[in-house]
This record gives C-alpha cells, structure tokens and sequence, in this order.
C-alpha cells in the first residue's frame, strides 16, 4: 500500500494546452458573451454518463473554478466531481480528426460509438 500526497490546491480535472487552446477558439468563435466552459454529466446513452460541455457566461453557483491561460475558465459541476475528478481531458488530432479526449481513471466501460461512458 503506498500514501499518496493530497494537494489541496490541485485541480480536480487536468487540461492540457492542446485543449485549452481548443476552449479558447471556441469561446473566441462564440456569438453570445461567453467567458468560460462549463463541464458535467448527464446520464445518456447505452452504457450511462456522457460528458457536457457548455460555452457559459458564468459558473453556477458551487462550480469549482480552473483558470487557465489567456483568462480562459472552465466550470466544474459539483455534482458531477465523483465521477470526473482525476479526469484528463486533451485535444487530440488524428489525420484529418480532431476531438476531445477525456481519459477518466473513474470510466471502467465505454459504448462502442464512445459517446457515453460508466464508472462500474
């Protein structure tokens, strides 16, 4: 058994630069007076979450709040930190594909489409 150290001051989700970049062009590209990104969970699809990425003016009321580079922000759900904590979330591009990746410790199925995801 080995003790890990707790970080308070740690985010509970990791964003790389790749996706951070990909937030900023999209909050930059966005019409309506969004300053950040807001991440949460539904219950979707045939294997039972799917991730939810909002363009936001503000966070809800006991977001936990990421600052990342360029004064772009994204907003945690409280509700939905159990089953996002330890989340990395990337922008990967394959060939002529770009997508966010999110490589959750927590996810233990995933669909075969990828859309939906369960923590078992």
């Amino acid at each position: 058994m080995t003790v890990q150290d707790f970080d308070p001051q740690a985010a509970p989700v990791e964003i790389t630069d790749q996706a951070a970049a990909h937030f900023r062009k999209q909050l930059a590209a966005d019409s309506g007076d969004a300053k950040g990104v807001r991440l949460s969970i539904k219950e979707s699809g045939c294997t039972g979450y799917m991730y939810v990425l909002d363009l936001v003016a503000q966070p809800e009321p006991g977001d936990q709040v990421i600052s990342l580079a360029d004064g772009v922000e994204v907003y945690l759900d409280p509700a939905s930190l159990p089953v996002i904590s330890g989340t990395k979330i990337d922008f990967i591009t394959e060939g002529v594909n770009r997508q966010l990746a999110f490589i959750n410790p927590n996810a233990r199925d995933y669909c075969g489409c990828g859309e939906s995801f369960n923590i078992g």
